[in-house]
């Protein structure tokens, strides 16, 4: 059976040249339909040979995450496991200092071929937020970045970004070519979930099943996560 990226590369009439790994970061805690959904749909339009899960440890933009990064690790891996083309790197949790993506990024692109292709994707609002991102200047560097943007988006960007988009937008996402240096939208439909909304399901004793996979559920209720606060 032809490999999901090679699936995908011949509904785009795509030769498979280089390497195609997409990166998408986050605290996942916990992960849950919503991020998987969203991985996988990029993955299949972009033809990537590899999409990365990369729990954050100590996010420097979001508040700490309610459970330790082992067991949002153990979700994650949980959640993936057997899915073709989804990964989990975990290079993140072994730092001791806020999870910069811009070594993330640098650390991954060290290890890919020259002319393999990454792919950071990021939500709309994390978007909008990367002029406040260490070294985000940088980023261009070493990735192409996918948003994913939803029909009911209603942020606007900052000017920095708006600078930025002048520039270096590309309005086929599959499209771009080179290493790195492009972004690109994703359209999406939102599925109306989300961790804070989990945790808090979690915490007054109601079920989150159908919210996040069987593995993740049967990850929480064994190690009785998330109960008792928001």
């Amino acid at each position: 059976m032809a490999s999901c990226a090679a699936r995908s590369r011949a509904e785009l009439n795509q030769a498979p040249a280089v390497r195609r790994v997409g990166i998408f970061g986050g605290t996942f805690d916990p992960v849950h339909i919503g991020h998987l959904r969203s991985a996988l749909e990029v993955t299949e339009l972009m033809g990537l040979d590899e999409l990365r899960l990369l729990p954050n440890a100590r996010p420097p933009h979001r508040d700490t995450p309610q459970v330790d990064a082992q067991a949002r690790l153990a979700m994650v891996q949980s959640a993936v496991s057997g899915v073709e083309c989804l990964s989990v790197d975990a290079r993140e949790l072994g730092r001791d200092k806020p999870s910069y993506t811009i070594d993330s990024l640098e650390s991954i692109r060290a290890e890919l071929g020259g002319d393999d292709q990454l792919f950071l994707v990021l939500g709309w609002d994390a978007f909008c937020g990367l002029p406040g991102w260490h070294r985000w200047e940088e980023l261009l560097q070493h990735c192409h970045i996918l948003v994913l943007q939803r029909p009911d988006a209603d942020v606007e960007p900052p000017d920095e970004l708006r600078n930025l988009l002048a520039a270096r937008s590309q309005s086929d996402p599959t499209a771009m070519s080179g290493p790195a240096g492009h972004i690109s939208f994703v359209w999406q439909t939102p599925l109306a979930v989300s961790a804070t909304q989990i945790r808090q399901l979690l915490a007054s004793g109601k079920s989150v099943r159908f919210l996040v996979p069987d593995a993740v559920l049967a990850y929480i209720e064994a190690h009785d996560l998330y109960r008792g606060s928001n």
